[in-house]
């Protein structure tokens, strides 16, 4: 019996039955919504938020947060299967639900007063109030505790100043979630579209990510009261909490990605004659595309494994930067390499391939650049810090 070229070790039977149908939903969605638009999307520089309602109907926003606040309640690993069926789509796609879920819904549930909860959770499931998450700065992201946007107190309210870089939905948000520094730490604030000094400007002109709104963020003395303060975290620990729960999805993102190219390279050069027989037929070709799929094999197992120790409370961070830094390079080099096996026709946005390829530039950028994982991993083994 044939193996599923994609599945070679056919983890999807390590699934539960409600992760498969979770997987197969949003697989669905991806090829009958995504997949016929995105291209022209990537092409026009256009975020599709007429898929906003059907992602939100779906119930793929904050999918693991409880039922009580209009989520769907879903374990980790089902989060992540929603990730790569996502990714298979566009990175773009992805994010927004990753920044949607991980980094606005996540912070106001875990930090948040229960008031908080409830002001603005269902909305969110819903996808009536879209959230941004401001933490990277312009002078650099790798280092947040080098933060210079600030917050004073000034009777019951806080005064912001600053700015925020390279932030996915900040043209689209109703909110932002905004983390300064204060007298008492770094805090977050939750800062609401039309509050005086609060802009939002898109970054044009990108060649990754380009079905998606990327901006950058200014706060000229924005006035916000204390009961947009997330109560419960103080210190680096609140961004970095965050970034461990949207990371978490990137593991398994690219992974969609990866598939996506293998599988449109897998057809095209069984399609492609040169020489008198198909590009398939050549041990070249095969060579490249047998070591796709070793590699491909190889993060399933690596997601899967870290979902069960989500799921479990036993994931560690550093754990999350092992798999980014693993499934983000294992994708990026499958997308250029099938982009080779394409030829000419490779370098055209009618194929997927060139399209993941830029895309995965961004993903293994940010949230931690590949650099920053590879000494996250270097300073558990070795106890030494060399950043």
């Amino acid at each position: 019996m044939a193996l599923n070229p994609y599945d070679l070790f056919d983890v999807r039977s390590l699934l539960s039955e409600e992760e498969r149908a979770v997987q197969d939903t949003v697989a669905r969605f991806t090829n009958e919504r995504v997949l016929p638009l995105i291209g022209d999307a990537f092409d026009q520089g256009r975020f599709p938020k007429e898929l906003v309602p059907e992602i939100a109907e779906l119930g793929l926003l904050g999918s693991s947060l409880p039922e009580k606040y209009g989520c769907a309640g879903l374990n980790g690993v089902s989060y992540g299967l929603i990730c790569q069926e996502l990714e298979r789509g566009d990175s773009g796609i992805r994010s927004f639900v990753s920044v949607q879920s991980s980094l606005c819904m996540y912070p106001i549930y875990a930090y948040g007063s229960e008031e908080q909860r409830e002001r603005w959770l269902p909305g969110m499931a819903r996808g009536e109030i879209i959230g941004c998450f401001g933490l990277t700065e312009p002078h650099g992201g790798s280092d947040p505790a080098n933060m210079k946007t600030n917050a004073r107190k000034d009777g019951g309210d806080w005064i912001l100043n600053g700015s925020k870089m390279w932030i996915t939905n900040g043209n689209l948000a109703d909110i932002a979630i905004v983390w300064a520094q204060t007298d008492e730490g770094i805090q977050g604030f939750v800062v609401e579209k039309g509050m005086a000094g609060f802009a939002a400007q898109e970054i044009k002109h990108k060649m990754s990510l380009r079905a998606s709104v990327t901006s950058a963020l200014y706060f000229d003395n924005v006035r916000v009261p204390e009961a947009n303060r997330l109560p419960n975290v103080k210190g680096l620990k609140g961004p970095l909490g965050c970034l461990t729960q949207a990371r978490y999805g990137i593991t398994w993102g690219p992974i969609g990605a990866a598939i996506a190219c293998l599988d449109e390279a897998l057809n095209y050069s069984k399609e492609r004659i040169l020489f008198d027989r198909p590009v398939a037929a050549t041990q070249s070709a095969q060579i490249k595309m047998a070591e796709m799929a070793r590699r491909i094999t190889l993060a399933q197992l690596l997601v899967l494994q870290l979902g069960r120790l989500k799921d479990a409370g036993q994931m560690q961070p550093q754990q999350v930067s092992l798999a980014k830094w693993n499934n983000c390079r294992m994708a990026i080099d499958i997308a250029r390499e099938c982009r080779d096996l394409l030829g000419g026709a490779g370098i055209t946005t009618e194929h997927a391939a060139i399209r993941h390829a830029l895309n995965l530039e961004s993903v293994i950028t940010y949230e931690g650049t590949e650099t920053v994982h590879q000494l996250v991993i270097g300073r558990e083994l070795t106890g030494i810090s060399a950043f």
